[in-house]
């Protein structure tokens, strides 16, 4: 990789960053750039692998969204709206008119959501870990674990979301399994412990719901999962995705919800196909693939 830059830009008041690291190929990119929006507490310089395998083929944007890293955090009344705002404002200080759009988590929400505000500034888009068709009663069951830890109850939240972010259930094989539960537990612990909004920013997921009304037309997009997700199953994913036009689903064998934590070097290589227009129907990883159902 040729450099790294750090920007800040302000958008509706609040203080943002983000990064982007020079693509290194002497011949130049392969693709438009890849800009990567990760789940609630993820932060810009938390990409590990995909620096170098995505930075190899395209130049790489990571941004600090509203209440990740050094970002501010979101003011009352501010939301999606807000947030589909910082995604421009980064493509527009970087000088990028077209993006390779990816969204993991609840960055998928905000990618689907830009996407089909915004077509025309998306090459490829690619979504994965989707909350995809997520009941109000599971939404509401995590609002009260929420509310638990927010009266002093960390502890119980923290286990509430162990459950409900990874597969429990030992019969389904997950690589990195014991190391995927170790991380999400001290990230969470730390997020509703020491930082003094962690549990706004975890219980932004249940108040923003993907709105799948309408789908999306004119964007290139692959949809894609664990086989074992548990937050959205992957038949509730691969729904979603028929909503949208053009597009295509697949599941990572051996991971659930953590997949680009379980299996990193597998979700790079998939970024990377599809973002440079590579099949995927003879990939050995994936467990399901094919068209979305229609």
């Amino acid at each position: 990789m040729n450099g790294e830059t750090v920007r800040t830009i302000t958008v509706a008041g609040l203080t943002c960053h983000y990064r982007r690291i020079v693509n290194s190929r002497q011949e130049g990119p392969a693709t438009e750039p890849v800009l990567l929006l990760g789940g609630a507490l993820q932060h810009k310089d938390g990409w590990g692998t995909f620096d170098e395998g995505v930075g190899a083929v395209a130049d790489l944007i990571t941004v600090d969204m509203p209440g990740a890293g050094a970002s501010d955090q979101l003011r009352p009344g501010q939301g999606m709206d807000v947030m589909c705002q910082v995604v421009e404002a980064v493509l527009d200080d970087a000088g990028v008119d077209r993006v390779n759009l990816f969204g993991y988590s609840f960055g998928s929400v905000i990618a689907f959501t830009f996407a089909r505000r915004h077509p025309r500034r998306v090459a490829r888009l690619m979504l994965g870990g989707t909350p995809a068709n997520l009941t109000e009663a599971e939404c509401t069951e995590w609002r009260t674990a929420a509310e638990r830890g927010a009266a002093g109850h960390e502890q119980e939240f923290v286990d509430f979301t162990m459950g409900f972010w990874l597969c429990q259930d030992e019969s389904r094989v997950i690589r990195n399994r014991r190391l995927a539960h170790r991380y999400v537990r001290r990230i969470v612990h730390h997020a509703v412990t020491l930082l003094p909004y962690g549990l706004a920013v975890l219980n932004r997921s249940s108040d923003e719901w993907l709105d799948t009304s309408g789908g999306l037309v004119g964007v290139p997009t692959l949809v894609f999962c664990g086989e074992h997700d548990t937050v959205s199953d992957a038949r509730r994913q691969r729904e979603f995705a028929a909503t949208i036009e053009d597009s295509s689903f697949v599941t990572i064998a051996e991971a659930d919800h953590w997949a680009t934590l379980e299996r990193p070097a597998e979700c790079v290589d998939l970024v990377v196909r599809f973002f440079t227009d590579q099949p995927l129907h003879d990939v050995d990883y994936l467990a399901t693939c094919a068209p979305a159902l229609v």
